[in-house]
């Protein structure tokens, strides 16, 4: 059964077609990642999944009491404002100095308890958003371009650890990402956007493919030599629960 999945979804903003007749489907312990050039809709498509964004058209659905872990884009935080890595992770429902450590110690952020939310370096909050996102035990993890102003080696730290998480805690991870060398490397399947699905399939299918090519050019089809080696069952079984274009 997937955890999540889209059928016809269609969402419009501000009087324009954001996403056409979306259809996808997230299964059990797999990475998939999103990728499309600016303003394909990728960050939209996310939060209509999780019903932060009204459906025009089609249906999302859900598996039953989904838990989900959701790392936004951005995070506005006054920076005046004084705040600890503690609080934050213990908001809104406070959290104990070992759960604090305990989620901490999971994303490799150890020491960073005392330290103000507005003294952490670009990789430290990323990883205490993740830590928060972890605070659910959650089934499926959503990430919207969380390595988004990291460098480098601070990205490529941060996709190992996302792929380290996935195999401990056995959850599912669905992520936008526009580091198209990590993305072949670390997910099962990727699907490629542009206001609709232009293709999507393992990495070697995608990098492919006509449609990828043309977003993307030529030279980056040589990136599915670093296909990610993770097998899973994608069993298809329609019993869902579905979540309806009215309830977002």
């Amino acid at each position: 059964m997937p955890l999540l999945e889209a059928r016809g979804l269609s969402v419009r903003l501000g009087g324009r077609e954001v996403l056409h007749k979306i259809d996808m489907a997230i299964a059990p312990g797999e990475i998939v990642t999103v990728i499309g050039p600016n303003g394909s809709g990728k960050s939209t498509l996310l939060r209509a999944l999780i019903g932060a964004v009204s459906i025009e058209n089609g249906n999302v659905f859900r598996k039953k009491d989904l838990r989900i872990g959701y790392v936004p884009q951005r995070l506005g935080l006054e920076p005046a404002m004084p705040m600890t890595v503690r609080r934050f992770l213990g908001l809104p429902k406070r959290l104990s100095a070992k759960a604090c450590q305990e989620l901490l110690a999971r994303v490799e952020g150890q020491g960073l308890a005392d330290r103000q939310m507005s003294q952490l370096s670009g990789g430290q909050f990323q990883r205490v958003l993740l830590a928060r996102a972890l605070a659910s035990e959650p089934e499926i993890l959503i990430l919207d371009e969380a390595t988004q102003g990291l460098d480098q080696p601070a990205v490529a730290a941060f996709y190992q650890l996302i792929e380290r998480l996935a195999r401990d805690l056995n959850c599912a991870v669905l992520m936008v990402s526009h580091e198209l060398h990590v993305v072949m490397r670390a997910s099962d399947r990727v699907i490629c956007l542009n206001g609709h699905v232009c293709c999507q399939g393992a990495p070697t299918v995608v990098s492919a493919a006509p449609e990828y090519r043309a977003l993307f050019g030529d030279s980056a089809a040589t990136l599915a030599l670093y296909q990610h080696q993770h097998d899973h069952n994608h069993e298809d079984v329609r019993s869902r629960v579905p979540v309806g274009a009215a309830e977002h």
